[in-house]
């Protein structure tokens, strides 16, 4: 949904009152809708508009029905109703800055559509559009060539992270899009799973970078691709990234209905066992932030049933599912538990999770030690909760993926009750020096 950039900042008298001080202290959002509708003027219909959120949503919030608990909802929030980030225990808004000190941002790439539609070409694309030409149609070792390139894309992006990714992974889906152009009929139904695996990809790199809407429109592409193709497990997996990008954007009952509906693509194809088991784990994601805790534990059983009736089987699996192996069972079946709130469950899963993985998987790392941070937290552990956290901020500051510095910024926010202990002094110290 867009968002209105019309509105000004709230009545002084409002920011000043005790009553908005003490809502926005215990992020108390029905509260703070009600103020803004009383002593602002500023109507649900015009909340929802401004933050992005259905009126529906709003209605529910402001009726105590649901919460906001998810960081990048919350700063939605701020930035839509201009509420200054120190008051939600948020970071300055980039709008609190003077513009001068700000870098003008870039705008998204543009989103084609896969096959082109005609449209006009820019200079830069002119030129590529020329290259292709020269290069002549696609063949088998183009088609080998990409295939290797999002093998690539891939391992630097569970290293590095996705952000910087992004202009390289459109470039080449761009590319793709002009080689089924000409692509002789052999070939393209090859090259358009080429073009939904990157566009799958695009939308990855794009959640990676917090920018959810346009990951929406990328994953969609995905979709719609793996569909023209009749390949109901790849649109299984599509469907997975979406619950998950809808468990990140605070709609968990939207993520639960996706992951249902990639298991169902799932079975349309056979039901391969391994990809079942990492489809009801996201599930599990999904219930745990509805706070279903029934629902949680079945889809974790399920997805061990179905872990083992993979075991000895794994090769047989799609290669994008490859990296679920036992490990990541093992950890992400303790995040689902950390999510519900079980930390006592979920801190000697993902703890072993970590002991396990290899190194070179920082980005996963960085998540895994937030979460083992956050258990930690939950169950007073200050020392251990601290040490994990370091663990993460130093993986955070090694890699470029917005959602992890998110990830890590909102631990410190939760660790403002222990403000004075000598374990929050000092990662707070190493927190500015990291990240600044």
């Amino acid at each position: 949904m867009a968002r209105s950039q019309e509105h000004r900042a709230l009545p002084a008298g409002l920011l000043a009152s005790a009553e908005w001080q003490e809502a926005c202290r215990s992020r108390d959002f029905a509260r703070i809708f009600r103020l803004v509708k009383v002593k602002a003027g500023i109507y649900p219909s015009r909340v929802a508009a401004l933050c992005g959120m259905t009126p529906s949503r709003v209605g529910e919030i402001m009726a105590g029905q649901r919460g906001l608990a998810h960081i990048d909802v919350i700063e939605r929030v701020a930035d839509g109703l201009r509420i200054p980030g120190a008051m939600l225990g948020l970071a300055h808004r980039p709008w609190e800055i003077p513009a001068s000190s700000i870098t003008e941002e870039r705008p998204p790439e543009p989103l084609p559509a896969v096959p082109r539609e005609p449209q006009r070409i820019e200079t830069a694309e002119e030129l590529d559009d020329l290259l292709a030409l020269v290069d002549g149609r696609a063949s088998r070792s183009t088609l080998m060539a990409l295939r290797s390139s999002v093998q690539d894309y891939w391992r630097r992006d569970n290293a590095h992270g996705g952000a910087t990714l992004r202009p390289a992974v459109v470039g080449h889906l761009r590319y793709v899009g002009r080689l089924l152009d000409s692509a002789e009929a052999g070939l393209r139904h090859d090259l358009q799973g080429v073009a939904a695996e990157l566009a799958r990809l695009s939308g990855w790199a794009y959640f990676d970078a917090r920018q959810y809407s346009t990951a929406r429109t990328y994953f969609t592409q995905a979709l719609k691709l793996s569909h023209t193709q009749g390949d109901s497990l790849f649109m299984a997996n599509v469907l997975s990234c979406m619950s998950l990008l809808a468990t990140y954007d605070g709609n968990p009952s939207d993520a639960v209905a996706l992951a249902c509906r990639a298991q169902d693509a799932a079975r349309a194809a056979g039901e391969q066992p391994l990809v079942m088991s990492m489809l009801h784990l996201r599930e599990a994601f999904a219930h745990a932030a509805l706070r279903d805790a029934q629902a949680c534990h079945q889809a974790v059983d399920r997805s061990r049933a179905q872990y083992e009736r993979s075991r000895g089987h794994e090769a047989e699996a799609p290669d994008w599912v490859q990296y679920f192996d036992q490990t990541k069972l093992l950890v992400d079946t303790g995040i689902a538990y950390a999510r519900l709130g079980e930390p006592a469950r979920a801190e000697p899963l993902i703890a072993e999770g970590l002991r396990r993985e290899n190194t070179d998987q920082q980005r996963g790392r960085a998540f895994h030690a937030y979460w083992l941070a956050s258990a930690q937290l939950q169950l007073g552990k200050l020392d251990e909760a601290c040490s994990s956290a370091g663990l993460a901020l130093d993986l955070a500051a090694a890699i470029d993926s917005p959602r992890v510095s998110g990830h890590v910024q909102e631990l410190h926010r939760r660790m403002l009750p222990y403000a004075r202990e000598a374990p929050v002094l000092a990662f707070e110290q190493r927190m500015r020096e990291a990240l600044g």
